[in-house]
């Protein structure tokens, strides 16, 4: 049931609303029934790099990722597959956090650089496999930004991209937004634009080791952070260690990763 604050916001975007449905205004062609249970479900998960402190400049960089995933596609084989191959490593259950692999941190530490990479690797061919989409929203913050600006831009290209694709999100059933709650900041804001922009949304905590997609989206939030240094001559230490050659990091992993971003 869409209330009475949603509806208002479908139509502020230029919708009209009937009895059990949505249309753009001019057409006959509905984009959303409400109730309708043949409507697919869209589940979008996302991920930050970044915070909201004081500006370091050694860190200007605030990343939002959203990964989405059509429900009616079937990815439990993938799921199982990389489960049983981490298995075999005798890492049953693990959550795969990008950042730490790469930093030789957490519980990745005492590992090899050839252990962590096989790992990488491991959630990079998961990701190949998958039959999933993915928006990075990133910024880089000025010195004298704060909170609110920072959160201001992030929220006008959220907004933005959302709006340039509102058929394609109206046309679902539902969308559901997971995400771990780790910024409180970012919590906020998805809920006003997701809510505001799409009167078919709910929302979901998540627990990172619960959901392959969600370290899906660490992923591609990590790579878009290290993708941002390279540009900018800022890459780590570790970081080249890891990757080794530029050309090596664009060929065998942005490159990949880019092929599935929702331009």
């Amino acid at each position: 049931m869409y209330n009475s604050l949603k509806i208002e916001a479908v139509k502020l975007l230029g919708l009209v609303v009937r009895p059990r449905s949505i249309y753009w205004r001019g057409s006959s062609s509905p984009l959303l029934f409400y109730g309708g249970s043949h409507m697919k479900e869209l589940s979008v998960f996302i991920d930050e790099s970044g915070d909201f402190g004081e500006y370091d400049d050694q860190s200007p960089y605030y990343i939002i990722t959203m990964v989405f995933h059509d429900q009616s596609i079937v990815i439990e084989d993938a799921i199982n597959k990389l489960d049983q191959e981490l298995s075999y490593m005798n890492l049953n259950e693990m959550c795969i956090h990008t950042g730490p692999i790469i930093r030789k941190e957490e519980v990745y530490e005492y590992m090899s650089i050839k252990e962590r990479r096989h790992i990488f690797n491991k959630l990079v061919a998961f990701f190949r496999q998958v039959d999933i989409r993915y928006k990075c929203i990133s910024i880089k913050k000025r010195k004298n930004d704060d909170v609110i600006q920072t959160i201001a831009q992030l929220s006008r290209k959220m907004s933005q991209f959302i709006k340039d694709n509102i058929e394609s999100f109206l046309s679902c059933g539902v969308v559901k937004i997971y995400y771990d709650n780790g910024q409180i900041e970012v919590s906020r804001m998805l809920a006003l634009v997701f809510s505001v922009l799409t009167p078919n949304s709910e929302f979901r905590r998540v627990m990172p080791k619960d959901y392959k997609l969600f370290q899906v989206a660490d992923l591609i939030c990590s790579m878009e952070l290290v993708r941002l240094k390279m540009e900018d001559d800022r890459l780590s230490h570790s970081e080249e260690l890891f990757f080794g050659s530029r050309y090596d990091l664009k060929r065998n992993y942005l490159r990949i990763i880019q092929r599935k971003e929702w331009k």
